[in-house]
């Protein structure tokens, strides 16, 4: 459990610091996210990973190991700064970069003085690309597509999953956050998988077995 490994979150020696009672609510709740069989994860306001499913590291499982954008340890510096990123979140820059930029703007308005997040923010400067995307593609975004954007709950996004099964697919974000984990500053997410569409098996049409017509058929055969 997430809860009990040192240093696999770094949420974890956090967690362990809180109340027996809250302590005891999030092992329980844990479990209950391991139930679901689409990638769920509880993360803070910075995006640490506090607790994420099997499907979810079923997911990233193809990932290499990154000592400071790891799926797992914190899903926002994955999203912006992993080289792999794109090999799982399709479209990455304007399905995925963008939506997590307006989303992390928003929370280091709300915490300017927060160290990690004033971290994230060097991280962005330090990437040409990225920073470019901060500075001037995020205002132009958010105004094209609204205030909304910075909304995850009900986005549909795409995605490669590893297994082939799924492939490439979308999944549609959902926030489900009672009202405990909320008051613990930490939120819930899970990624709702779409079953990818198979292409229908054309009709056989009567007589197909012969070699082909003697005519085109936008072609009057006597003319």
């Amino acid at each position: 459990m997430a809860f009990e490994a040192e240093g696999r979150r770094r949420t974890a020696r956090e967690i362990t610091r809180t109340e027996p009672e809250s302590r005891a609510y999030l092992q329980d709740y844990a479990v209950l996210l391991d139930a679901v069989s689409f990638p769920s994860l509880v993360v803070d306001h910075r995006w640490n990973v506090v607790h994420a499913n099997d499907a979810f590291d079923a997911l990233f499982g193809a990932v290499s190991p990154h000592p400071t954008a790891d799926p797992r340890d914190n899903l926002l510096r994955f999203v912006l700064f992993h080289p792999e990123a794109g090999s799982v979140l399709a479209d990455r820059e304007a399905s995925w970069c963008l939506p997590m930029l307006a989303h992390f703007a928003e929370a280091l308005e709300r915490h300017p003085n927060d160290e990690e997040l004033r971290a994230v923010r060097r991280s962005i400067a330090e990437d040409p690309i990225m920073d470019a995307a901060y500075r001037e593609g995020l205002p132009r975004w958010i105004s094209a597509v609204g205030a909304e954007a910075v909304a995850h709950d009900g986005a549909l996004r795409p995605l490669t999953h590893p297994d082939p099964r799924w492939g490439r697919t979308h999944c549609r974000v959902v926030g489900e956050t009672p009202q405990t984990l909320q008051s613990m500053g930490l939120s819930r997410l899970t990624l709702v998988l779409r079953e990818p569409r198979r292409a229908e098996p054309r009709p056989v049409r009567r007589g197909a077995a012969r070699r082909g017509p003697r005519h085109l058929r936008a072609v009057p055969a006597d003319g």
